[in-house]
């Protein structure tokens, strides 16, 4: 799967990180462990902080700063309100291509 699964995952990554948001607030090392649970163990923990600056910058989440006991404060990340409707054009997508891709691979022709 190597390269298209990269290929894929650039494409997909905000939506995958936006809902591991959706399920609770987060800092970045709980997201990148989170992805790792859920088999994605080639993500690195850079692209995830990347991710989380772009969906910062579009007003996608809020951001509080918590203390931490082994250094700077972290950022944790949870959803807001144009993340939630985001999150669900994410899934309405998702759907939508994971159906035609279906069909497609099963030969039917609609």
């Amino acid at each position: 799967m190597g390269k298209q699964l990269t290929e894929l995952l650039k494409g997909t990554l905000e939506g995958i990180v936006l809902a591991i948001l959706g399920e609770r607030p987060a800092y970045g090392y709980e997201i990148t462990a989170r992805l790792r649970e859920q088999g994605f163990a080639d993500i690195a923990e850079g692209t995830v902080y990347a991710v989380l600056v772009r969906v910062e910058q579009r007003g996608l989440v809020y951001v509080e700063k918590v203390p931490s006991e082994k250094g700077p404060p972290r950022k944790v990340y949870s959803l807001n309100g144009d993340g939630r409707d985001y999150l669900d054009e994410f899934w309405r997508t998702w759907s939508f291509l994971a159906g035609r891709l279906d069909q497609l691979r099963d030969g039917e022709d609609r």
